[in-house]
């Protein structure tokens, strides 16, 4: 397998740029992201956000998250939305089970990323009852590993527990795991460990060099590694003991649809949505304040969403620099949004660093 283009994989490249343009032109919402703290108990070498245990920033009260979500449920079926609360961290947050059990009362499915520090089977059975549907669990290793990233000897631990208590629930779930040079030839025992534990879901990123990781270069992959963990994961699904697949990083070129269900497309501001925690109105909340569209305080959600997200679904400004020449910005509408910089400029392209020496 190689970062190679085949004529088959080309064929279903250009009927999947058909069914992108629906999506574009539809733009259903089907997953809002809500930035609801910049608290954080950890302070992890990979955040992307920065996040610190005593943050300057007040946690967004929930009845204004909730007033701007009820701008959208008379246009839409809430059922088919997931309301996913991130932070920071989620947890830390005294009122997450009252905003949870609020959504669910109006339809909508609602979830949680969380680092595992605060969950366990007590708060899980709790969580449950405020009728959650989905939660993903950074896990990023074994114990050595994933403590050093995490940067608190008791992470891991904590994370084991929360991942028992998350199977044990039943409810839908991933492990979603940071791969760095620290924990790369760890990858095969590690996932023979999630398997042992029951893990029915691995989700795996690599770091993209924003925030706190953009100030650490000893994260990074090399080229040679970043090809043979897209093998890893292309023979990890065809093994079939755990459904693996690479996040929403970018375009891959061979390797698309080998290791994930879907061929690349960035889905921000196309069916994803997001309220950062000083209310401004963005794709996701991965991506960069300059794309903000809006602020639920003074804008509404449903008009904001409607109405606006013109550079998330027409890319065409994005055709510039090494994108300008390249033979797969048609496939790829310049890699996904949460790799552009304040000047929209690309930072990060992982077509490029699958073709390097």
């Amino acid at each position: 397998m190689s970062a190679k283009i085949s004529l088959r994989k080309r064929i279903a490249l250009e009927l999947f740029r058909s069914v992108r343009k629906d999506l574009v032109q539809s733009h259903d919402l089907k997953v809002l992201f809500w930035e609801c703290t910049l608290r954080c108990n950890l302070n992890c070498r990979h955040c992307g956000s920065d996040c610190r245990a005593v943050s300057d920033v007040k946690d967004m009260p929930a009845e204004d998250f909730l007033r701007a979500v009820d701008t959208l449920t008379p246009h839409l079926n809430p059922h088919q939305v997931l309301v996913t609360i991130t932070g920071g961290e989620a947890l830390l947050r005294k009122d997450l089970e009252q905003i949870g059990a609020s959504l669910h009362q109006r339809g909508y499915q609602w979830g949680i990323v969380t680092n595992g520090m605060l969950l366990d089977k007590s708060k899980m059975e709790s969580l449950c009852r405020a009728g959650i549907n989905a939660i993903t669990l950074s896990l990023d290793g074994f114990e050595e590993q994933h403590n050093a990233i995490r940067r608190n000897p008791h992470s891991f631990q904590n994370a084991i527990r929360a991942l028992r208590a998350i199977v044990s629930s039943g409810i839908r779930y991933d492990v979603v795991t940071c791969v760095t040079p620290d924990n790369f030839d760890t990858l095969s025992n590690f996932k023979t460990l999630l398997i042992d534990e029951g893990c029915k879901a691995w989700r795996i990123f690599t770091v993209f060099p924003v925030g706190r990781a953009a100030e650490d270069d000893k994260l990074q992959l090399s080229p040679q590694q970043y090809r043979e963990l897209m093998e890893f994961i292309a023979a990890t699904r065809k093994e079939g003991k755990i459904a693996c697949s690479y996040a929403c990083e970018g375009f891959l070129g061979g390797y698309e649809a080998e290791v994930r269900d879907n061929f690349f497309g960035c889905m921000a501001g196309i069916g994803i949505a997001g309220i950062r925690i000083d209310g401004s109105i963005s794709g996701c909340t991965s991506i960069r304040s300059n794309f903000d569209q809006g602020n639920i305080y003074k804008d509404n959600l449903w008009e904001v969403w409607n109405n606006r997200f013109e550079k998330y679904r027409d890319r065409s400004w994005a055709r510039k620099g090494r994108c300008a020449t390249c033979s797969s910005w048609r496939y790829c509408n310049g890699n996904g949004m949460h790799l552009y910089d304040n000047n929209e400029c690309l930072i990060h392209c992982n077509l490029e660093r699958l073709e390097r020496k």
